[in-house]
């Protein structure tokens, strides 16, 4: 049975109009904007602005509101990333490392992948001494075959969200 809960924010790109599009690109642009500013930004008044962004939040097309934070403002000099291999495919194996990954708070993505490994992790550290120590905890996980780690050097880009327009 399709789970259900993903249906509305997968068909909502055919329901949204070029308001709904100003909507979210003001939104992901600044979260923080007030409903009176984000009306007028879109060339409405603000309750029927205001039920179009609880509208899209239903929908699941609107998630969250969330708020940037600089890593290492809080000690988290480390950007890595690592490509996971498993022993195996098998749902319940992909299940409980994707539940073991998710539930480290250095694991800032945890995205299941196609070719060259299965998960794929961002994850954050304070040091490399932090980093080889969550290195060595993913290694040790069970089920896990191989971990390749990839530290980032710089971020040239970092864009929240998609392109909206």
């Amino acid at each position: 049975m399709p789970d259900s809960s993903k249906e509305p924010a997968a068909r909502a790109r055919g329901d949204l109009d070029a308001i709904d599009m100003r909507i979210l690109a003001e939104l992901q642009a600044d979260g923080r904007i007030t409903n009176v500013e984000l009306a007028q930004r879109v060339g409405l008044s603000a309750p029927p602005c205001l039920r179009r962004v609880r509208r899209l939040e239903e929908a699941g097309v609107l998630r969250g509101y969330h708020a940037d934070i600089e890593p290492a403002a809080l000690g988290f000099e480390v950007t890595f990333f690592a490509v996971v291999g498993l022993e195996s495919q098998k749902q319940a194996v992909l299940d409980a490392f994707e539940a073991e990954a998710t539930a480290w708070p250095e694991v800032r993505e945890c995205h299941m992948i196609r070719g060259g490994g299965d998960f794929l992790l961002r994850l954050v550290a304070r040091d490399t001494a932090h980093e080889n120590e969550l290195t060595a905890r993913l290694t040790a996980s069970p089920h896990v075959l191989r971990v390749q780690t990839l530290q980032t050097i710089r971020t040239g880009k970092f864009a929240a969200g998609v392109p909206v327009g």
